[in-house]
């Protein structure tokens, strides 16, 4: 049973009443009613940020932490550190998962079992997890039992499919909640967690037969990888022409320049806000890949 209930349509709702969303949030939000209403026949879509707001029909939710309270009392519930390894298919061989927990909290000896997934209990030692508001982004480690050869084999395996890799580019979630939290606890409820860390793994770091270490990286921070994707043109379109995104499907023909011309093969289009506006009207909803507005202010 949740510690909080669900959400629910239709239904009254008072200031002071806390919710959860009707399935399991990454984000680690519940959500205070501010304006007591009745809510709507659908669930809304929920914010992700602590303190943002959304409507539901007469109700106005808040988006709050579902464990500042417990860990704000004198004596909080223990904190349960929870970890996945998600493989990639095309680089890995397989999309398996693999799910474990250090064990140190609470004196827990055997797996753990939250949100109905179970997770083996493994030495394992992170560091540097850390949040930053300037500089360089955070690179934590984690460290792993190989006392088995477990990670030996894994990584013999993932080599097998890409030579060297060494799992670079799995997945990495750390996951944390409080013990009274966990599946098989009067107060279970998947939903109460801190929000969910997602990293992928930059490099293989150490391998001994003791430990295996590996580096991450937040996905902000992988070679190749640029932000925004997409840049900020101002009077090219980026579109391709009579494509999904472009959606002219029209037979009016034109040149490069703007011309009238006869043919589909002559058809190409110029790129430019005016060559939008001839085939799809001066007034009309124009698809414009680009951004018209860019380098008009300072």
């Amino acid at each position: 049973m949740a510690a909080v209930a669900a959400w629910a349509a239709s239904t009254a709702f008072s200031v002071g009443d806390i919710r959860r969303a009707t399935t399991s949030q990454a984000s680690g939000l519940w959500f205070r009613c501010t304006i007591a209403g009745t809510s709507a026949s659908s669930e809304p879509s929920w914010p992700t940020d602590i303190g943002s707001t959304i409507t539901d029909n007469t109700v106005v939710w808040a988006a709050i932490s579902s464990v500042y309270e417990d860990v704000s009392v004198l004596a909080p519930s223990a904190i349960i550190e929870l970890f996945e390894l998600h493989l990639n298919a095309i680089l890995h061989g397989s999309s398996d998962v693999y799910r474990f927990h250090a064990g140190s909290n609470a004196d827990v000896t055997g797996n753990i079992v939250f949100d109905g997934n179970a997770y083996i209990r493994l030495p394992v030692q992170a560091d540097g997890f850390e949040m930053r508001s300037g500089g360089t982004l955070p690179q934590p480690t984690l460290t792993i039992a190989n006392l088995d050869g477990t990670m030996t084999t894994l990584l013999a395996l993932v080599n097998a499919t890409t030579l060297g890799n060494d799992l670079t580019g799995a997945t990495v979630k750390r996951i944390r909640t409080l013990k009274r939290y966990l599946d098989g606890e009067s107060t279970a409820d998947p939903n109460a967690r801190f929000p969910t860390e997602i990293w992928r793994i930059n490099r293989k770091a150490t391998e001994t037969r003791d430990v295996v270490t590996f580096e991450l990286a937040s996905e902000f921070d992988l070679m190749g990888q640029k932000l925004p994707k997409r840049q900020i043109v101002a009077n090219t379109c980026q579109w391709i022409y009579r494509s999904s995104e472009c959606s002219y499907t029209g037979s009016n023909f034109f040149d490069v320049n703007g011309n009238s011309v006869s043919a589909l093969a002559q058809d190409v289009c110029g790129k430019r806000l005016a060559s939008c506006k001839l085939r799809f009207g001066e007034n009309g909803v124009l698809p414009f890949g680009s951004f018209p507005g860019a380098g008009l202010t300072k």
